[in-house]
């Protein structure tokens, strides 16, 4: 989920998707003797990874024309194993770029290392935010370099693909909510061949795709950086990196910032914290509605949160009947009107766009929802991010297979919470019939020496609900959790709110958290 990257992807089984939803997976046994001797030697081949990145650093250059990242970013590359129990073995390149701290040498407090979530989403915006000047950021850039990256598998890393670009932006799919068991067979049917496309095309990569491996990746950064600890800011799935890194390397870690929390509990990575996602996107679909109503003066779609609700389920019958100009259905409307309940910043433009296609111009939605097939990079981008998604969450942890299962988790839950659910079930299915080993999640615990670690969590967040904030606060002794309560937008640390950036600019510059936890008021709400 990306404090993310947050354009639309289409989902594996004809679902128009965001590729940075969360989603799921059953309680997994105790590790073996024989895979603890495979962590073994995949630990031993971290270290072994991570001291020749230091002896090599990172080669500094202007990025490539193509990227299009600026000077005075620069760009650069970090070498690391495909497969950590074999560090001589294959390797792959890892794309980085950075930008100097803007303070004196005196004010450097080291590299401040970005991931905004997904699985799926590449780092390597971060250091715009101080050529941008982002107001946000501008004290945190003069003690630190942003430093971005893209994760195994994402865009300039070794990017893999489960299925032809083309192909995956034709529209319009298929209705993700079935009208009948001949629907759902269509679905499974997609969701199985999405995951053979991923065998075929990036198979080799497949068993290496994992939040472990990630975390050996950053670790391995980190000593390139020539950083004695690590720095990090990781937001949505992100902070599921920061959780492992934790528990993993806990001693390497200097200041660690986890925004907008997934539930780190091996029980619920990933299924059940799919379906937890989905409850959580009910709620905050009906805020937005809520929001419509009472300004209805600008939009005209009602005046309560029912007749708002009328509008849109008139809209998705239209469409599913007669694809809006001819590109836009039910599975393209639920790709753009998602990012609403995501992010407040998608409040006007969404409510905007339904309100002039209410009063008769289809056009604009059809700009909005529809997918650009002329648009050759951002469809090779939207497929690889939806790729590694799937890869990482498939191969992380142990899916239910028994499609029983999902059929009866999805069909009691979209009862009450029908917006989200049956899209979000099929973008995951592949995980069902997934063609690499899948693991067992690592047990997320703070581990000897790590220092206090700041959580950011809004109560109402759709994508990543509250309770995984709270529950990674319980796991990380010493951590403090602040809460922006009545809120819900995904990616806390890039709104303003003084409440929590002060805390945030406090905790970076001199490690110091409150004695408590903290409540925070909301943000200011959107204005039409």
């Amino acid at each position: 989920m990306r404090g993310l990257r947050r354009a639309t992807a289409f989902g594996s089984a004809g679902a128009l998707v965001t590729a940075t939803l969360i989603a799921g997976a059953v309680a997994a046994p105790t590790a073996s003797a024989e895979s603890r001797h495979g962590q073994d030697s995949q630990t031993r081949g971290a270290e072994i990874a991570a001291a020749r990145a230091a002896k090599a650093g990172i080669d500094w250059t202007d990025c490539p024309a193509d990227w299009g990242i600026a000077k005075p970013i620069q760009c650069g590359w970090v070498t690391v194993p495909l497969d950590y129990a074999k560090p001589n073995g294959k390797k792959i390149k890892l794309a980085v770029d950075r930008i100097g701290n803007t303070g004196t040498k005196a004010e450097r407090q080291g590299a401040l290392v970005y991931n905004p979530g997904g699985p799926g989403g590449s780092g390597l915006r971060f250091p715009t935010r101080v050529t941008n000047k982002n107001p946000l950021w501008v004290k945190a850039s003069k003690a630190y370099d942003f430093v971005g990256f893209d994760p195994r598998g994402v865009g300039h890393s070794a990017p893999i693909s489960c299925i032809d670009p083309q192909e995956f932006v034709k529209a319009p799919k298929m209705d993700p909510v079935p009208d009948s068991e001949a629907d759902k067979r269509a679905q499974r049917k997609l969701a199985a061949e999405y995951a053979d496309g991923c065998a075929e095309r990036s198979g080799d990569m497949l068993p290496q795709m994992t939040t472990p491996n990630t975390v050996r990746d950053l670790d391995v950064i980190r000593a390139a950086l020539g950083e004695k600890k690590l720095n990090f800011l990781g937001v949505s799935y992100g902070t599921y990196i920061a959780a492992v890194y934790g528990t993993m390397y806990p001693t390497h870690v200097r200041r660690m910032i986890a925004d907008s929390v997934v539930n780190p509990s091996r029980e619920k990575i990933w299924y059940e914290a799919n379906l937890d996602q989905d409850v959580a996107f009910e709620m905050r679909w009906k805020d937005w509605q809520d929001w419509v109503a009472k300004n209805d003066a600008a939009f005209h779609l009602g005046d309560t949160r029912a007749k708002v609700q009328e509008q849109w389920l008139k809209l998705r019958a239209t469409a599913k009947k007669n694809p809006i100009g001819g590109v836009v259905g039910p599975a393209e409307l639920i790709g753009f009107f998602q990012s609403a309940p995501y992010y407040d910043s998608s409040w006007v433009p969404v409510a905007t766009v339904f309100s002039k296609y209410v009063a008769g111009d289809t056009q604009a939605l059809v700009d909005a929802a529809a997918p650009d097939p002329s648009d050759t990079a951002g469809n090779i981008a939207s497929e690889n991010g939806n790729a590694v998604y799937t890869a990482v969450e498939c191969t992380d942890a142990k899916w239910p297979t028994s499609w029983k299962k999902w059929d009866r988790d999805n069909t009691k839950l979209h009862k009450n919470y029908p917006f989200m659910t049956w899209a979000n079930a099929w973008l995951n299915l592949p995980c069902a019939t997934w063609p690499a080993k899948q693991q067992t999640p690592v047990n997320v615990k703070s581990g000897k020496g790590l220092p206090p670690v700041l959580i950011v969590q809004a109560t109402r967040d759709a994508a990543t609900p509250y309770e995984g904030g709270v529950e990674l606060h319980k796991r990380f002794k010493g951590s403090r959790l602040i809460t922006e309560k009545d809120a819900g937008s995904h990616g806390v640390t890039g709104l303003a709110n003084p409440c929590i950036n002060d805390r945030v600019d406090t905790y970076l510059l001199t490690g110091k958290v409150d004695s408590a936890d903290v409540t925070c008021t909301p943000h200011a709400t959107p204005k039409p």
